[in-house]
């Protein structure tokens, strides 16, 4: 949206740094550490919580949004956005490689984490962006490829008086070394409607 400002890399912090980070450009290159994930306890019986996120205050009726590129090849590699409260309230939403395919998903944790996801084969290699749009009770998760329309993903619960942070994360349950290029991250008004297109 033309509304949006981009932010600078330096304008958020980490939570679990990664590996290592570079500038190139106006990209970030992230490289994650080993066995990286965010979960809590729902089917696999584990916590973890030590995942890569830049984050930066997310206010009540604002949006924001990251755009990525990853090549993905080992089960749970995974990169998006991050909206978070604390430990125990968080939700990621973007692209994980499960069954040897790229899908598209959510997680949503409220003391337990839920997953919810889809495949989407024509994403491989290409460019992401992930929309997280702030309102009243709700957080609004939407995402496309380049030259695409948006795809609705999530509506999921956040108290609008949370204080909330959001940005780009990314991790990799299965191993060392995931690098993703970071092109973009902007903040914005909310958008205006549940069912409205946020536009370009």
């Amino acid at each position: 949206m033309d509304q949006q400002h981009e932010l600078d890399w330096n304008d958020a912090a980490w939570l679990n740094p990664p590996l290592a980070t570079a500038v190139d450009g106006t990209d970030l290159l992230v490289t994650t550490r080993e066995n990286t994930d965010f979960w809590r306890t729902t089917g696999y019986g584990f916590v973890r919580d030590d995942g890569h996120a830049l984050l930066t205050a997310l206010p009540a009726d604002a949006a924001v949004e990251v755009t990525f590129l990853a090549r993905f090849d080992t089960l749970y590699d995974q990169a998006g956005l991050m909206i978070r409260v604390d430990e125990r309230r968080w939700i990621k939403a973007g692209v994980e490689w499960t069954d040897g395919l790229p899908h598209l998903g959510a997680v949503v944790t409220h003391d337990r984490s839920d997953w919810s996801l889809s495949p989407v084969p024509d994403w491989d290699d290409r460019l992401v962006t992930i929309r997280a749009s702030r309102a009243g009770d709700a957080i609004t998760v939407r995402a496309r490829t380049e030259g695409h329309p948006w795809r609705m993903v999530r509506l999921a619960p956040l108290p609008p008086t949370a204080s909330a942070t959001a940005g780009p994360f990314c991790c990799s349950p299965q191993r060392a070394g995931l690098q993703v290029r970071f092109t973009r991250f902007a903040l914005g008004p909310a958008d205006k409607a549940l069912h409205e297109d946020p536009g370009t």
